[in-house]
């Protein structure tokens, strides 16, 4: 995830590319793990937030003169400054009420008790091909051992506050081959993410040029379910959303697809939001989601949804809850559980292109819907209902559907 960059995108790849194997075969695809809290650990005493009600929903590499309109549009914390972060750029930053992740460059290590800053970055995507100085094309990526030993030197500096490391899309696709060697190597990424508290990944198939890619929103949920598993319950993982034409001329997300890109992420166990907002073509914008009143309109609403959402998805993951089946194979239900003040919401989305029937179940009564007993379920900003019975119940999804149940127990 670049930006003011002449370097080809992460997400162009060469002719040639193998297709990626699809999910396993099986219509059930639930959360399996119990992710912490979205907020930070008390460990980090100037990091983010640690009370329920925040979530992080964060832009990329934005001005800070911008700053006030993006808290407008639900956002409350940027990821990296240009050449910074500056006296000037933190001066602006806090006025808006905005704090930030950013380099710990020589300001900012003469300023560590800024409470702007609320997290460390690397540079973006070491795991891909890097520049070579003078346009002398690409390098390989930067090694693991390399992000590991940073890693140390960032927290020696400053221990008070996480290291947030964003990767490209080899988490979620293993047929890329941007990384400047012929095939992906997944098996790095555990290392890469030994070298961070907060680790993100970015894939933006809506506006992809790879057709094993393009359109197929599930390797948003697909890159959040690795990085999880590589990151362990001890670092956060968060999830890089696409919302602009990118550089693609001739496409762009829809507001639809962006909400279920944000659901797949959140549903699969990402615990925190990155939205990339640049444009490089036709033109470059480096604010190109705020020059588009749908999208914007788009984006804010659903910010504001996870914001009220926030002290349900802070809670622990229900595990061994419900299970989801899908009547077709190749559109898979993700699901996840999640309870608070004696009530059940269940957050499920559609992986695949074709309408399918899901069917929800506990695996006992004792636990599911009412215990057992027959009851409604209101389908939240829906206006509908559905009726449980025996402990399940099912809807109907259509491609990439988002619905969130609210569940009586």
């Amino acid at each position: 995830m670049k930006a003011r960059s002449n370097r080809r995108w992460a997400w162009l790849v060469l002719a040639g590319a193998v297709l990626v194997g699809g999910w396993p075969s099986g219509t059930c695809v639930n959360a399996a793990t119990a992710r912490t809290p979205a907020t930070t650990a008390p460990r980090w005493p100037r990091g983010l937030p640690s009370d329920e009600q925040y979530f992080p929903i964060a832009v990329w590499l934005q001005s800070p003169s911008r700053a006030a309109q993006y808290r407008a549009a639900g956002v409350n914390l940027y990821v990296g400054l240009w050449k910074g972060p500056t006296a000037a750029q933190l001066a602006e930053l806090a006025a808006a009420g905005m704090p930030v992740i950013c380099d710990q460059n020589v300001y900012a290590l003469g300023h560590l008790d800024s409470p702007t800053i609320v997290g460390w970055m690397h540079g973006d995507e070491p795991d891909n091909a890097q520049e070579i100085p003078g346009g002398k094309g690409y390098g390989p990526p930067i090694l693991p051992d390399v992000i590991v030993r940073d890693y140390r030197r960032i927290r020696t500096a400053d221990p008070s506050r996480p290291v947030l490391l964003n990767l490209g899309q080899g988490v979620a696709w293993d047929g890329y081959i941007g990384r400047g060697v012929r095939r992906n190597h997944p098996e790095d990424y555990p290392g890469y993410v030994g070298g961070c508290d907060i680790a993100s990944f970015d894939i933006y198939p809506a506006v992809h040029d790879a057709p094993e890619i393009a359109g197929r929103l599930e390797f948003v949920a697909r890159g959040v379910e690795r990085l999880v598993g590589w990151a362990g319950v001890e670092r956060q993982v968060w999830s890089c959303i696409e919302c602009t034409r990118i550089g693609n001329p001739n496409r762009k997300a829809t507001p639809t697809e962006v909400r279920s890109e944000v659901w797949m992420a959140l549903i699969r166990g990402a615990q925190g939001l990155i939205y990339f907002v640049h444009q490089f073509k036709p033109e470059f914008r480096e604010a190109a989601l705020l020059d588009d009143p749908e999208m914007l309109s788009a984006v804010t609403a659903i910010n504001h949804e996870i914001r009220d959402l926030a002290p349900i998805l802070n809670q622990p993951t229900v595990t061994n809850g419900v299970q989801a089946t899908s009547s077709r194979q190749d559109a898979p239900i993700a699901v996840l559980e999640k309870r608070r003040g004696g009530e059940t919401h269940l957050f499920a989305v559609s992986l695949g292109r074709q309408p399918t029937r899901a069917t929800f179940r506990w695996p006992s009564t004792e636990a599911g819907a009412g215990g057992g007993q027959d009851v409604d379920i209101a389908v939240v900003g829906e206006d509908r209902r559905l009726r449980a019975e025996t402990g399940g119940f099912a809807d109907d999804f259509t491609a990439y559907a988002v619905h969130h149940y609210l569940v009586p127990r």
